[in-house]
């Protein structure tokens, strides 16, 4: 029987122009190799079933093979079949160089990700093994637009463990990150009549961006000593906070501020979005516990793994007043946003199997290390600037002298090699702290660090 399409080992994509049959497939495999689509030590289908795919005679391709090999693009051996060789490109051939500095910087200090390469990879690898072992073939289905329920069965006993969260798996929805969590949040709230959210003067400017995306009009709400000002609430429907460790100042929500604004919300039937985004890492004390405790038909808890495992496995949850829960599960549904069953799974297990707790508690020590180191360097090398924000997370605030300017500091950075950001990318209009650095400290490996912090030593000190 024939070899078809269907059956016939390895398949190639391959368009033949022209009259000249055994040509035009030279020519295109020619193309696809100098294109990058086929790459070095890459096998090709034997000529049979290249020919039976293409509709074309055996001979033919074998010819077009041998004239390849002949030419050095492509080789082959007997028993072994036909490979893309490690050919050098023709300077014609080679794409253009990219422009200097377009691979990123050599050390980067923004914040916002962890240490990528302390992913616990092997603890990950066994608990996805496990978990796909166990899982019912029902599972593999399209997935529940909330969730999967044994996630959100374990989502609901770790949070109400380590963070103090009033949950239930029925209030849990997982979602790929706090942004897309944030638009399902506020596109229920429009939807319910909400106009206005009040957004700290000083956060990330893309989830302004995502409020005002789905309706909202984003007021800014003036940060203290003691975290959001919540005499400024009046006039929101609701309102976006990092109360744990406020971002990027880094100053937590004290008491009276978290009652006041839990009593706006219960007085008012406003909702406040609480952005955990680093609330396991507290290194001065216990961690701060979540303030939807205080309120939690009021209180929308947001968190996800981004900081304390990878921001690309894209898992985030929210733990929602009763009332908007099936107003979010349908906006998420309607974005099309549903996550991978295989990697919900595989969180489950991980949490379930303490594996998440002790890469928690690893990581803290890692990055407290890096925070004290941090703030050693910066007080025997750069005494002129003040470093706070320290208590909790993964970035620090570098205030600098009134007379710098952030812009020419980044800039100057940027000359050595290092990526960092000033604070008044991170400001609403109108807002002024005074210029400072927002420096993150659990994105470079190991190894690259000490080198990161001496170049931001010299940074801080030219000439």
């Amino acid at each position: 029987m024939s070899k078809t399409w269907a059956n016939s080992g390895v398949d190639l994509h391959v368009d033949l122009t022209g009259t000249r049959v055994r040509a035009g497939l030279e020519s295109a495999l020619r193309d696809a190799v100098r294109a990058g689509r086929l790459h070095p030590g890459e096998r090709l289908p034997s000529s049979r079933a290249l020919a039976a795919d293409l509709g074309i005679a055996r001979n033919t391709v074998a010819d077009a093979y041998g004239q390849l090999v002949a030419e050095g693009w492509l080789a082959a051996r007997t028993g072994s079949g036909t490979w893309v060789t490690r050919r050098q490109v023709p300077e014609r051939d080679r794409p253009a160089a990219p422009a200097s500095g377009a691979g990123g910087p050599r050390y980067d200090l923004r914040p916002g990700v962890p240490d990528l390469a302390a992913f616990p990879r092997r603890a990950w690898l066994a608990a996805a093994r496990r978990a796909v072992n166990a899982a019912p073939a029902g599972v593999l289905g399209y997935p529940d637009p909330r969730g999967l329920p044994q996630l959100r069965m374990v989502l609901a006993g770790y949070l109400s463990r380590a963070r103090g969260v009033i949950a239930s798996p029925e209030r849990v929805v997982v979602c790929a990150g706090f942004a897309p969590g944030l638009a399902a949040v506020c596109h229920a709230l429009r939807a319910r009549g909400a106009r206005t959210i009040a957004v700290e003067a000083y956060g990330q400017q893309v989830h302004r961006l995502v409020a005002e995306a789905q309706g909202l009009r984003s007021a800014p709400l003036p940060v203290d000593a003691g975290g959001a000002v919540p005499d400024h609430l009046a006039g929101a429907d609701a309102a976006l906070l990092t109360p744990a460790h406020q971002f990027p100042l880094g100053v937590t929500l004290r008491p009276p501020q978290r009652r006041a604004v839990a009593e706006w919300a219960i007085d008012t039937a406003g909702v406040v979005i609480e952005d955990d985004y680093d609330g396991e890492f507290r290194y001065d004390r216990q961690p701060v516990g979540a303030m939807q405790a205080l309120a939690p038909e009021h209180v929308v808890y947001a968190g996800t793994a981004s900081k304390s495992l990878a921001p690309g496995l894209r898992l985030g949850w929210l733990v929602l007043p009763a009332h908007l829960v099936d107003a979010v599960v349908a906006a998420k549904e309607s974005a099309g946003e549903l996550n991978s069953a295989l990697d919900q799974l595989t969180l489950a297990e991980f949490i379930t199997s303490g594996a998440y707790d002790r890469q928690i508690r690893h990581s803290r020590l890692a990055y407290r290390r890096r925070r004290d180191q941090l703030a050693t360097v910066l007080r025997r090398q750069a005494p002129q600037v003040r470093v706070t924000g320290i208590a909790a997370g993964l970035h620090a605030l570098i205030e600098l002298a009134e007379s710098d300017r952030e812009d020419d500091i980044v800039a100057r950075a940027a000359e050595h090699g290092l990526a960092v950001d000033g604070l008044e990318r991170y400001g609403a209009p109108g807002a002024h702290h005074g210029p400072a650095l927002v420096v993150g400290y659990g994105r470079p490996p190991e190894h690259a660090f000490t080198t990161a912090l001496a170049r931001l030593c010299a940074v801080l000190n030219p000439g």
